[in-house]
């Protein structure tokens, strides 16, 4: 069979030749992030795993190595293979990271989670041989933890279907709002062993409950049904009066007061129990993120396969009828519709292809506009990380510290968080 091209078909040939590439992108975009979703479930299995090992650590050395070590030791070995798993998934979409054009800033997070998975072995043999401090196993598995969830954050930014990205939005938050639980559970751990909270403390548990908050109204915009609804039982059950009761003791008691020590294994169950829960609120979401994958990439397939069927009919009928010029009644320029009949396509045909290629610019646009409340949330929280560090550098202050000042700045002058973090990285130049 000739197929030669018609000298006079090459500008309607082209068209739907980018046609159909539009299409293809839009199905290897989703097989991507089909492959992706394994390496986020892994992510979140592995960072949860790593909360708990985290508190049973620092229940470990707190004791003296004289509690939690049998339950250390299984945590050690599930998370052996949670790690396991995370870097099986991570071999398996090896190639689409390293071989398509994807976020340098994925790939380098992605660097720093391994490195920091490495080192992990050393830090536990020097718990085991006490010779890590409590603050120092707590700072590598913030650190390690941080690193993983903005492989997720890293990922979400890559995205290009709105539906999508904005359930990756919303994992990436309930993820950073249930680290944040963590680390108030071993902050509040800690004043209610010693029987205290000096000052700094409180202000870090008042930071830490603030900062959970935050998190969990962007996720709260962006959650599936069903993970609302598990996010509304969490909030109704009743341990989340007793958890605030505490949390009150903890800010309001003062350092001249003492509590009772015994107060310290209620709090870790009952925060422990918290974190269990947002845990399966994140695998809610997850599972959202996979079947949205699933059924967006069903329709592109069941698309591409209608749009080739139509464009292979409207070929057939250019190699059949005599060329036409096109009828300007459906809103197409004179120019278009002269440029179009002079390459000889026929009336139906040139409109139907123009049409397709007019329904495709739409649907990129509305997807474009849809994706942008997305992408702000994901803007706003690197904006204001990028302003913490900067008052961390100009004032030489805490991580604490710079969230706290951050917040004033924006209440004294009554705007939005994100207003203020823009305005401070705008002016990082005056500021250094």
């Amino acid at each position: 069979m000739n197929t030669k091209r018609h000298p006079h078909m090459t500008a309607t040939a082209t068209a739907a030749e980018f046609l159909m590439a539009s299409r293809q992108c839009e199905i290897r975009n989703l097989e991507y992030f089909l492959q992706m979703g394994r390496l986020v479930q892994s992510v979140g299995n592995l960072v949860h795993g790593l909360q708990r090992e985290r508190g049973a650590t620092n229940l470990y050395l707190g004791s003296g190595c004289q509690r939690f070590a049998r339950e250390r030791t299984a945590m050690v070995k599930e998370n052996d293979q949670l790690a396991a798993t995370f870097r099986q998934a991570l071999a398996d979409i090896q190639e689409d990271l390293t071989t398509h054009p994807v976020s340098s800033p994925l790939l380098g997070h992605i660097a720093s989670a391994l490195h920091s998975l490495d080192q992990l072995p050393g830090l536990r043999q020097r718990v085991n041989d006490q010779e890590a401090s409590v603050s120092e196993a707590t700072e590598w598995f913030c650190d390690s933890i941080h690193q993983l969830i903005t492989v997720v954050f890293e990922a979400a930014e890559t995205v290009a279907e709105p539906s999508i990205a904005g359930l990756l939005v919303a994992m990436v938050h309930v993820m950073n709002g249930k680290e944040y639980c963590g680390q108030e559970r071993a902050a509040g751990s800690a004043g209610f062993s010693s029987g205290h909270f000096d000052n700094a403390l409180s202000r870090r548990m008042m930071h830490l409950v603030e900062a959970q908050e935050r998190c969990f109204e962007v996720f709260v915009g962006f959650a599936s049904e069903e993970s609302l609804s598990l996010w509304q039982a969490l909030r109704a059950h009743p341990r989340e009066l007793e958890i605030e009761r505490m949390r009150q003791m903890a800010v309001s008691v003062g350092p001249y007061k003492s509590l009772d020590k015994d107060m310290a294994d209620r709090w870790f169950n009952l925060m422990t129990e918290r974190m269990d829960d947002l845990k399966k609120i994140e695998d809610s979401v997850e599972s959202a993120f996979h079947h949205r994958c699933v059924e967006r990439y069903t329709e592109a397939r069941h698309s591409l396969a209608h749009q080739e069927t139509l464009l292979a009919s409207l070929e057939q009928r250019h190699a059949s009828t005599t060329p036409v010029l096109v009828v300007c009644d459906n809103g197409v320029e004179a120019g278009a519709a002269d440029a179009w009949a002079g390459e000889g396509v026929g009336q139906q045909s040139g409109r139907s292809i123009f049409d397709l290629v007019q329904e495709q610019t739409r649907r990129l646009r509305q997807m474009s506009e849809e994706l942008q409340s997305a992408k702000e949330a994901l803007e706003d929280r690197r904006t204001q990380e990028k302003a913490v560090l900067l008052l961390m550098g100009h004032r030489n202050i805490s991580n604490d510290e710079a969230h706290r000042l951050l917040r004033k700045l924006a209440m004294d002058q009554g705007k939005r968080l994100p207003e203020v973090a823009r305005a401070l990285v705008s002016m990082a130049g005056v500021l250094s």
